[in-house]
């Protein structure tokens, strides 16, 4: 029998905790990586190579994906030190994507080439093969340009765009991105930060529009905590009441909500400063919003931190795609 076909939007490290999961079951994966990133290493080298996409996102889903050896991972993930000059704070593996980028023309080739290197489980694409500037307008009218200001503004978000960086035209979705939703069985959203992992993806249009085509089951794996500057107070109902809006129209399937409660004593602020509370529950709203919501422990505390526990996530999207067979 065919394997089911399951491909993963967003960004950050979130996505990169159910990719490793997904990969150790019997499905095929995609992942589209969103390539507005403009803070940190991500940053520095856009400035540097302005043809370049962000290749940090980038390089944390070909980690997840790959059966590399752990050496390798190290390697590949060693960041220079403070005192290196103009390396200072590069992952090695973000300079190998920018240098593959440039010699192959594209990221989009790059991480087909690195792929193939890496042995990774499944494909990996940008969202688009140009940089993007994420926008994002706030209620009171405000617009900030750029995924790393959008927090420093004080207010709630009312919707995001992006546009291409160099020329401020319209994005396009890259190669085989569209195709690749249609033909799965399930999309995952998620996990992520909602106006700048996720969202970025989704408001490319020829994406957005085909979430809205496709056959595939879509599922939003909600946050755990709310994050400082993006959804401050928001309940799991919100976070699913944005994405729709942007889209115009319901098209979330399942939402996927922790029920597991985050120790108030555990939260590492200064390592976690963007995080601020768990999400608040809205089970009437989501009910109002989406045609399944499945509540459990997807719970996950590290070194500090409330994250979700990848397994017990794929376990469950796996279950899902069983009762649609």
């Amino acid at each position: 029998m065919r394997k089911p076909k399951i491909t993963v939007i967003g960004g950050g490290t979130g996505i990169s905790v159910i990719l490793n999961s997904l990969r150790k079951k019997d499905v095929e994966i995609a992942a589209i990586v969103t390539v507005a990133d403009d803070g940190g290493s991500s940053g520095e080298l856009r400035k540097n190579m302005q043809q370049l996409t962000p290749p940090g996102d980038l390089r944390n889903v070909l980690v997840a994906l790959s059966d590399m050896p752990r050496f390798y991972e190290r390697v590949f993930q060693y960041r220079f030190a403070d005192e290196d000059g103009p390396l200072a704070g590069h992952p090695l593996g973000n300079l190998i994507i920018a240098g593959i980028s440039e010699m192959q023309g594209s990221t989009y080739n790059a991480m087909q080439l690195l792929t193939k290197f890496f042995h990774t489980t499944g494909k990996i694409y940008p969202s688009s093969d140009d940089p993007l500037t994420l926008h994002a307008v706030f209620t009171d009218g405000i617009e900030v340009a750029g995924e790393s200001h959008i927090a420093e503004h004080e207010g709630m978000i009312d919707h995001v765009y992006v546009t291409k960086t160099l020329d401020g035209g319209k994005p396009e979705a890259s190669r085989k991105v569209v195709q690749t939703i249609m033909e799965s069985d399930m999309v995952v959203l998620g996990p992520g930060s909602l106006f700048t992992s996720i969202l970025p993806n989704l408001v490319i249009e020829e994406i957005g529009q085909a979430l809205l085509e496709t056959e595939a089951e879509v599922a939003y794996v909600c946050n755990i905590m709310t994050q400082r500057g993006e959804t401050e107070h928001f309940s799991d109902s919100d976070h699913v009441a944005v994405l729709q809006s942007h889209l115009g129209r319901p098209f979330i399937d399942t939402v996927l909500v922790n029920i597991e409660q985050v120790p108030k004593e555990y939260m590492n602020s200064n390592q976690f400063d963007e995080y601020l509370v768990q999400v608040e529950h809205d089970f009437v709203g989501l009910s109002a919003l989406v045609p399944r919501v499945i509540s459990s422990n997807f719970l996950r505390l590290e070194n500090g931190g409330a994250f979700h526990d990848g397994d017990l996530l794929a376990d469950e999207l796996m279950q899902i795609i069983k009762v649609r067979k």
